[in-house]
């Protein structure tokens, strides 16, 4: 097995069932079969970012050859950098904000301002690995201050006389051209990034990769010929940009509450993945594993499994929208009638426990 894994691929989850609830087919839709027309409008699409144009511009040729109001990405690139760059579409754009944190990895090419031997390029590069300091570059995003950021792996690929090929796994907002100086700062000769491609984006890797030309050309075939095929392959559901986090699913009456910004509570849950903690990101997830929201854990699995009340997460971005899983207990028997309907289950739940 390979080591060089950011830290969610190295976590191995299981699946905790707390009761069983099935769901209905009149509501929703199984997130890998959705209508290709809200695809176009709620979708991700993994772009090979091209060398010269930022990563905004890509954003933007992406959002005109579609026809959408919105485009956003995942993480910027730097103009002469190539790569992975996840670019949700239309009402899809607030996913991005759960791959901003996520882990990266990037091939890059460093150049050494004279020759070193192998030994001890490899010896300082070891000591990169880990918990660093870095101060960002003079022309970045943030403030120029030092931070703390962890290097997964660094995985020295070739040496070939000055140059070093190395492939480098990193925590968000790490700055690979910065490293590079470090090392080279640190091996006493001085270095610089010659190139640099990104190949993980959290879960999006480079198999999946497709460029604004692959783009245009699917949007041609499904426009002239009705063949959405290609569309299909190029346009990857909302759901994968949260394939990272851990996830709770729901039962079919507890979505609309949280459509419309309630907290989600025990009772609504069906089943859990193992290892959850306090704080975590979590993805909150229909029985039909469409995505409802996103927020942060206030118990860990085994809590949300054995405790029958309290609030298990409180949900920062809600994507599904209110009514299309309508409270459906309450629509059949009535607000009053389920209330009594409430209260006689705790009584016989409590009544049981003693």
């Amino acid at each position: 097995m390979t080591t060089n894994q950011l830290p969610f691929e190295k976590i191995k989850r299981t699946i905790l069932i707390k009761k069983i609830s099935q769901t209905s087919d009149k509501f929703g839709n199984k997130y890998d079969n959705l209508p290709i027309e809200k695809l176009l409008k709620y979708g991700i699409i993994n772009l090979d970012k091209p060398k010269g144009p930022t990563s905004h511009q890509v954003s933007d040729y992406l959002k005109k050859i579609i026809g959408v109001s919105k485009a956003g990405h995942s993480g910027t690139l730097d103009p002469k950098v190539t790569g992975v760059l996840p670019t949700a579409i239309g009402t899809a754009t607030r996913v991005v904000q759960c791959l901003l944190t996520s882990g990266k990895e990037y091939i890059t090419l460093m150049h050494l301002h004279k020759e070193i031997s192998e030994k001890e390029i490899r010896k300082v590069c070891n000591e990169f690995v880990g918990k660093i300091r870095q101060l960002p570059p003079i022309k970045s995003s943030i403030k120029r201050q030092l931070r703390y950021r962890k290097i997964y792996y660094l995985e020295i690929l070739e040496i070939k006389g000055q140059d070093v090929l190395f492939k480098v796994g990193t925590q968000a907002g790490t700055y690979i051209r910065k490293l590079v100086h470090d090392i080279g700062q640190k091996i006493g000769c001085g270095a610089h990034m010659a190139e640099l491609r990104r190949t993980k984006a959290g879960p999006f890797q480079e198999d999946t990769l497709v460029t604004l030309q692959d783009v245009s050309d699917a949007l041609h075939f499904y426009k002239e010929e009705g063949n959405e095929k290609y569309l299909r392959k190029i346009i990857q559901p909302i759901e994968n940009g949260v394939r990272h986090l851990a996830k709770v699913w729901i039962m079919d009456s507890a979505v609309d509450s949280l459509c419309h910004g309630a907290s989600l509570k025990v009772p609504g849950i069906v089943k859990v993945e193992s290892d959850i903690q306090v704080d975590d990101p979590i993805a909150i997830m229909t029985l039909k594993n469409e995505l409802v929201a996103f927020g942060k854990s206030l118990m860990i699995s085994k809590e949300m499994i054995s405790n029958e009340r309290g609030i298990a997460m409180i949900a920062n971005k809600v994507f599904m929208l209110p009514g299309v899983y309508p409270k459906i207990e309450r629509k059949i028997m009535g607000e009053k009638k389920w209330w009594v309907f409430q209260k006689k289950c705790q009584l016989l739940i409590q009544k049981l426990m003693n």
